[in-house]
């Protein structure tokens, strides 16, 4: 009997259609949203998923391997194949990262699930039919058994949905790699920011709407119709006000005469932008937004207080305040999902080349290159690389100048024959 009831459990849990609580239509229906779907037509909230979208997708993801003799460039996997070179047979790498991101800065979460063939890379063979498959955040929710129904108390399940077929899929948590803002309560689920500072965002797209629709009236501020009273109807005065509105709104009409009968007068009314300090308000909104994110002020093209230097600086603290938290994220989900126990414990790792972010022009990463092999921290053939070039014979030494010396000789070569060794000696 126990074990009919727990088909019947599971079949109730896979079959019964559950309320998604993040469904925008549902929460719109119910009338208790407070969310614009037009939030990602707001400039700044477009800029800032952009900057962290795109700079994702462009972070290249090695392979590495922790040996005795340091860190190496590990040979690809199938694996590594599916997360370097060709995901699934529509996407690119770069494709899929910045879909990724957008999806998880926009609703919260990502979900990437791993199609692959269990028996065949267990046993070490070749994975067949593999892939890495993003599944929009809209059409995934996510289980907890804290009921055990699956014979694993705890253990999380994702359930998607497909749009178009209606048909739906479970999938172990194993199987999908699930990516998270760094704001969450629970720390399975994560927020967006458009949910967080909703109102700072309507705020800004509510001045965006006001701007366009200044742009389509012709900059003609709104204005007032005088005429005697009770000689016009409430019919005429609607013909009279939609006349009007024909001839003064619009940029085709902008700086023509609009003849007025006698007794009408036609009076503007006093509209200041800079009255209103609406451009300082403006900019200060974007910034709040782009704060929220992690954007510093020049990626949303804000240079009024930036400098040469300056823009280096914040381009360096946008790797280390914002990114160097999302490639963390990123490196921890897809090293224990996409690594075999055996990789683990081989000392197998993925881990982010971060230094394309702080790529300099050539004449500056000549000097650096240059330095880094005069003082055998690089050795050639290893600044090559960096360069696209190929290696060459004799270029995996490390060199140094032949006139450095320790530190704890500084001064020997002024001594003369036999006092160091009688200094030595003593010592001894």
């Amino acid at each position: 009997m126990g074990v009919w009831n727990r088909i019947r459990n599971v079949w109730a849990a896979l079959t019964m259609p559950t309320a998604n609580l993040e469904d925008e239509e549902l929460l719109d229906w119910l009338g208790i949203t407070t969310r614009d779907k037009r939030k990602i037509s707001e400039v700044t909230y477009f800029t800032c998923m952009k900057m962290l979208s795109e700079t994702m997708g462009k972070l290249p993801l090695k392979y590495y391997q922790d040996t005795p003799e340091g860190k190496i460039r590990a040979d690809p996997t199938d694996m590594t194949r599916l997360l370097t070179v060709r995901p699934n047979p529509i996407m690119t790498p770069t494709t899929l990262w910045s879909s990724v991101e957008l999806n998880c800065q926009h609703y919260g979460n990502a979900y990437v699930w791993i199609q692959r063939n269990f028996l065949a890379e267990r046993y070490g063979g070749e994975v067949i039919n593999a892939g890495l498959w993003l599944m929009p955040s809209c059409d995934v929710t996510v289980l907890i058994d804290d009921a055990g129904i699956f014979q694993e108390k705890g253990k999380l399940y994702y359930q998607y949905t497909d749009a178009k077929t209606g048909e739906l899929y479970v999938f172990p948590q194993e199987d999908v790699l699930h990516f998270k803002t760094g704001y969450s309560l629970n720390g399975i689920m994560g927020e967006p920011v458009r949910k967080i500072i909703g109102s700072s965002i309507d705020g800004a797209l509510e001045s965006q709407n006001f701007m366009n629709n200044l742009y389509e009236q012709g900059l003609t501020a709104s204005a007032v119709l005088y005429f005697p009273a009770g000689e016009l109807d409430e019919r005429r005065r609607k013909e009279l006000r939609n006349r009007y509105e024909k001839y003064l709104t619009g940029s085709k009409n902008a700086g023509k005469i609009v003849p007025v009968p006698i007794g009408l007068e036609l009076k503007p009314l006093n509209m200041s932008l800079t009255d209103a300090q609406f451009f300082e308000l403006r900019k200060y909104s974007a910034l709040q937004i782009a704060g929220a994110f992690g954007i510093k002020p020049n990626q949303i093209n804000n240079y009024e207080k930036s400098s040469y230097a300056n823009s280096e600086t914040q381009q360096l603290a946008f790797l280390v305040d914002t990114m160097s938290y999302r490639m963390k994220a990123y490196e921890e989900e897809i090293n224990y999902k996409c690594l075999n126990p055996k990789e683990i414990r081989e000392g197998y790792y993925y881990k982010y080349n971060e230094k394309v972010i702080l790529r300099t022009d050539s004449k500056t990463q000549m000097e650096n290159l240059a330095s880094a092999v005069n003082n055998g921290i690089y050795t050639a053939n290893e600044a090559r690389e960096y360069l696209d070039l190929p290696q060459k014979d004799g270029g995996d030494i490390l060199m140094v100048n032949g006139n450095y010396m320790p530190i704890t000789m500084i001064g020997q070569q002024y001594r003369k024959e036999g006092e160091g060794n009688e200094g030595s000696e003593d010592q001894g």
